[in-house]
């Protein structure tokens, strides 16, 4: 068995060598100018764009930016004659007082309990556990099917049966709320239980919010979640009936607004593969300045610039949208740059629901994000073994001498916390190529939607080398003979056969 493993080692160990060995050195990649790329750093992340905040100033004027770049490179407008996509919003207010009363347990507005959405209100009635207040269809599943819920308040898990990552939780968060009060409930509460801080949890979305404008209101009942002992449930089911409750709220404040992804397409080099094109996402917004940053400022500091998050996935976007330009890939490419990202993927969401080419015709996502680099000897590889996909990685990263770091900080939940998901869970393969990290470190926090994360902090050598070797990976990806797929057993792959029409 030793024998064999070490053989299959070798064989794969030489085929990536001979895979690097044959790359074209000619290829645009190989000759970026990294101080063309350090004045983009410096532009996308300046106080000038003042963080680049969904729907603010700055934001629109990066978003405008990208459009100039892809009219120059001579990509086709994305949306008719038109390189913007607008994105409809809804931006929201925490209510400013809440409570919530469960028998003798109370729990307060900002304290241990968040109120997101949802009308002014003040009702008393019982308080019941609804497993995951989740109905869906398609499964048949209905947690409200042998419950009465008319006229009480509603307790959930966080998330969704058999998803509690951050994608299932915000699932629930756009869904749930409707679903109680079809049921009949007059508000609904998730326990909190994601990975992150209580507090960062509040200061991110007890703050101004925003999500996809679906034309109505986006809560018509009072939801939120709450933070609870771990004997919450057992005492909330020990009586059939629920406890005796009250809840009230001052209500959310609400205002439409709107923002727009950027996107261009550039015709591939065979003939019959243009039906088949690559879509290349990285988001450019950021969240903003001061108190909308969610974290700590200063007179002298109060601009989130997002350098490392994420002005470098951008560029990096640029570099490669230019390098097609210049010497294009046999499939067609779709260079999409998304809003929202930071406000719960709402760009590519929007996209994916929206597309602008069909998603039956896209047959691959490929997005650059990350939180930032603590290794400069290597990139990061959200999504590895999943798709196909990763000799091409690795041959790319090796022609840079950069090494593969396959799914650091695994507890994290990466592959799920970026814009790449919202094309996963249509079935697109997907995944995200990131600065090279070994785990959510020191150095990460240091930046990672920090004041502190300034174009003056970057180290530009390393930003030149993970745009060459992201360029690369996605110009052999695009070049593939054969598509990349789900492999077997990926919890996407099911959205994948039903997308693409695949018998079983």
């Amino acid at each position: 068995m030793k024998n064999t493993a070490l053989f299959l080692l070798l064989m794969v160990s030489s085929f990536t060598t001979a895979f690097a060995q044959e790359i074209d050195k000619t290829l645009p990649e190989f000759s970026f100018n990294e101080l063309e790329l350090a004045g983009q750093m410096h532009f996308l992340a300046s106080d000038f764009l003042e963080g680049r905040r969904t729907g603010s100033r700055g934001n629109v004027i990066a978003g405008q930016y990208i459009a100039a770049q892809l009219r120059a490179f001579g990509y086709a407008p994305i949306n008719g004659d038109s390189y913007l996509q607008p994105v409809p919003l809804m931006k929201t207010a925490a209510p400013s007082t809440g409570k919530l009363m469960v028998d003798d347990m109370g729990f307060t507005q900002m304290g241990d309990l968040l109120i997101m959405r949802g009308p002014e209100a003040s009702v008393e009635g019982s308080v019941v556990f609804a497993n995951y207040g989740w109905v869906d269809a398609e499964t048949e599943h209905n947690d409200y099917e042998d419950i009465n819920v008319r006229g009480k308040i509603v307790i959930t898990r966080a998330g969704i049966p058999g998803d509690v990552s951050q994608a299932g939780v915000f699932k629930g968060v756009r869904e749930k709320a409707k679903m109680a009060a079809e049921a009949g409930a007059v508000a609904i509460f998730e326990m909190y239980s994601l990975p992150f801080p209580w507090g960062s949890f509040k200061g991110y979305l007890g703050s101004e919010r925003m999500g996809l404008d679906s034309g109505s209101e986006s809560a018509t009942i009072p939801y939120g979640f709450v933070k609870v002992q771990d004997d919450f449930v057992g005492r909330l089911t020990k009586k059939k009936k629920g406890l005796k409750g009250s809840m009230a709220s001052s209500g959310m404040l609400i205002e439409r607004m709107s923002s727009f992804n950027v996107g261009g397409v550039l015709e591939g080099t065979d003939p019959e593969l243009k039906d088949e094109y690559m879509i290349v996402t990285a988001h450019f917004d950021h969240v903003g300045v001061g108190k909308q940053g969610g974290g700590a400022f200063t007179e002298q500091d109060s601009i989130f610039n997002g350098a490392r998050d994420n002005a470098f996935g951008t560029i990096s976007l640029l570099a490669s949208a230019r390098a097609f330009a210049e010497r294009p890939t046999r499939r067609p490419v779709i260079i999409l740059a998304v809003t929202g990202e930071e406000m719960g993927l709402l760009g590519s969401q929007w996209y994916a629901e929206n597309p602008l080419i069909p998603l039956e015709k896209t047959i691959f996502n490929f997005n650059t994000d990350g939180a930032g680099y603590d290794d400069i000897t290597g990139i990061s590889l959200i999504g590895a073994n999943r798709t196909g996909i990763d000799p091409q990685v690795e041959a790319a990263a090796s022609a840079f001498g950069k090494k593969v770091i396959n799914d650091p900080a695994p507890e994290q939940g990466l592959f799920d916390r970026s814009d790449n998901v919202s094309f996963a869970a249509k079935g697109v393969p997907a995944l995200s190529f990131s600065p090279g990290i070994t785990g959510f470190s020191d150095e990460l926090f240091k930046y990672y939607h920090q004041v502190t994360d300034n174009p003056e902090t970057i180290n530009m050598a390393y930003l030149k080398e993970y745009c060459q070797a992201f360029t690369l990976a996605a110009r052999l990806i695009a070049n593939r003979d054969t598509r990349p797929y789900w492999v077997d057993g990926d919890k996407y792959r099911e959205a994948g056969d039903k997308l693409y029409g695949v018998k079983k």
